[in-house]
């Protein structure tokens, strides 16, 4: 499985972007939970949208709730994160991460903050500036 992300960039407090994440090889929403994490310099991953494929579930994470959309598109194998009203703490670098077995059918407060996915893109930058 591989994992590719785009759409980041640098935006104006209050401003919105949208990520794309195209992810390719055996990946199928029928088996694996796939979702968006970020990380902030001197800080732990952290957990933002996560879609369970169980139940068709999204998570996100409370610092997102109300202002981050997750979504997908099953015919392209494509995930995307719609953030709106961009806070200067939203500022870094995104991954989208995919993984399948047990862990897929956690919630994303059940993963824990080590996020253990079996596959990482390799991340796209994010900036607001206030």
């Amino acid at each position: 499985v591989q994992l590719v992300e785009s759409g980041g960039g640098s935006v104006q407090a209050g401003g919105s972007l949208r990520l794309s994440c195209a992810a390719s090889g055996f990946f199928s929403f029928d088996a694996y939970s796939i979702g968006w994490f970020r990380q902030a310099p001197r800080k732990e991953r952290e957990g933002v949208a996560y879609f369970r494929y169980t139940d068709g579930q999204i998570f996100y994470g409370d610092s997102v709730q109300g202002r981050f959309t997750f979504s997908s598109d099953v015919s392209k194998n494509m995930v995307y994160l719609q953030m709106d009203d961009l806070k200067p703490e939203d500022t870094a670098v995104y991954y989208c991460g995919t993984v399948t077995g047990f862990v897929a059918t956690l919630s994303l407060d059940q993963l824990g903050n080590r996020y253990h996915m079996d596959y990482w893109g390799r991340g796209t930058e994010v900036t607001v500036d206030s």
